[in-house]
This record gives C-alpha cells, structure tokens and sequence, in this order.
C-alpha cells in the first residue's frame, strides 16, 4: 500500500485511484473561484476527492458534496473525507452524475478535472479500458450539469487540455454558458501551452484572461505557481 499524499492541513491516499495527484487537479482546487462566496459545492469526479478538500479548507462553504461513480475511487473519496478535518462538511454520492441531475439540488460552484487520457501514457490494455470506461464525463453531460445543478449565481471551474478550449466554449456558449475566466498554464516559459482551466456562468462579461508558468527550471517554480499552491504543499 502506497503513502498518502500529505498536505499542510490534510492527508488523502490514493492507493485505489486511477486518476492520482496530481499538478491539475492541485491547481483547479488552489484556482477555482470563492468571491461570489459559495455556500454549496460540488466535485464532478471525485476521484480521491483532493479537489473537494482544498475547497473545504479554502473556503466557508457549508456543503462540500462529490461524485463518484468508480467503487475503489468512491471508497477512497469517502475514506479520505472522513479522515479529514472539515469532515462534517463533506459528503461523497456513489453515483453517475446524470442520477444527480433528477435530484433538485442546485450549487454555487461545480468543479471538474474530468478524465483524459492519450494513449502513450496508458500503459495496458486494462489501463487502457478502464480509461475508456470513466470517459462517463463527456463535454456535454458536464455542461447539462451546470446547467441544472448551477444556482443563478453559481460558476463552473474545470480544467481541459488546451487544445479543447475553443471547442468547449462554443459547446458551453450553445448551453447559455459564457466563459468568465480562463488560465493558460505551460510547464515552462519556452513550452506550449497545455491546459486550459476555464470558469463559466450564466452571465455574459468580460472575459479574465490570464497565463500561468510552472517552472522556470527544473523543481525551479515560478512565484505565480508557488503563490496559489503555497497553503497545500508541505515544500512551499
């Protein structure tokens, strides 16, 4: 059995999870917004639930609900919130997202790092099915959710790889979601960019646009990427 993953204010194990730790998933829940200060939250795709928890330190929301549909990641989602110290706000559903959408519940922030996969780092053919499997969070059931589930005031922060920012917009623009903020991230100055995360809501406004580098050099971080993830990891 493999070590949790520790952080300044919490732990989260991750031995039963496809989808581990990782920089995505750490920066949408260090990035996703908390001005409109959101009193409910959803995390579409739990997996290990690490989103979910940053969240809860983050922020004063009094309910903090996941999703999950794999049993082992479910498992794991709830074990880790009930070892975790805001667990009296957390809650795990063992359920595909559009069960949710029958249920009238409604939040003030979905987030998502939903999962995607290129076939060079699959390494097996179960890997590879079990992949194709939890594709159960495609674009617009994702954008069904937010939708139904966002409350008027409510924002949507996931995380994508770049090269579907455009396409997802459009997608998002088609459901009466506009894009409120987006953030560019490359690993370093002289690289492409890779990920897109991207706010939306209901509102049509100006767009906030910003770029985010990782690292200047090796295990060298920038003071934009130290400054948003300084309160989680232990080394920051």
């Amino acid at each position: 059995m493999s070590t949790p993953f520790v952080f300044k204010e919490f732990s989260v194990a991750q031995d039963q999870c496809a989808m581990k730790i990782g920089t995505d998933g750490v920066l949408l829940g260090a990035w996703a917004p908390l001005d409109h200060q959101p009193d409910s939250i959803l995390d579409i795709g739990a997996g290990t639930g690490v989103i979910a928890l940053m969240l809860a330190q983050r922020s004063q929301a009094e309910t903090i609900d996941a999703v999950e549909l794999i049993d082992a990641a479910y498992e794991q989602c709830v074990a880790n919130f009930e070892n975790a110290p805001w667990a009296d706000r957390l809650f795990c559903y063992h359920a595909h997202l559009e069960e949710l959408l029958e249920e009238d519940f409604t939040y003030d922030l979905l987030v998502s790092n939903p999962p995607f996969y290129s076939e060079d780092n699959l390494k097996t053919e179960q890997e590879r099915a079990a992949a194709r499997e939890s594709s159960a969070l495609p674009f617009p059931l994702l954008l069904q959710a937010a939708k139904t589930l966002l409350s008027p005031k409510g924002l949507f922060a996931l995380v994508l790889p770049h090269k579907e920012e455009t396409g997802f917009i459009a997608l998002a623009a088609a459901a009466g979601l506009f894009p409120q903020q987006i953030m560019r991230v490359k690993g370093h100055e002289q690289a492409p960019i890779k990920r897109s995360y991207m706010v939306f809501g209901f509102e049509k406004a100006r767009c906030r646009e910003t770029q985010l580098v990782i690292e200047t050099a090796r295990h060298q971080y920038t003071e934009d990427y130290k400054n948003l993830v300084k309160d989680f990891y232990l080394k920051m």
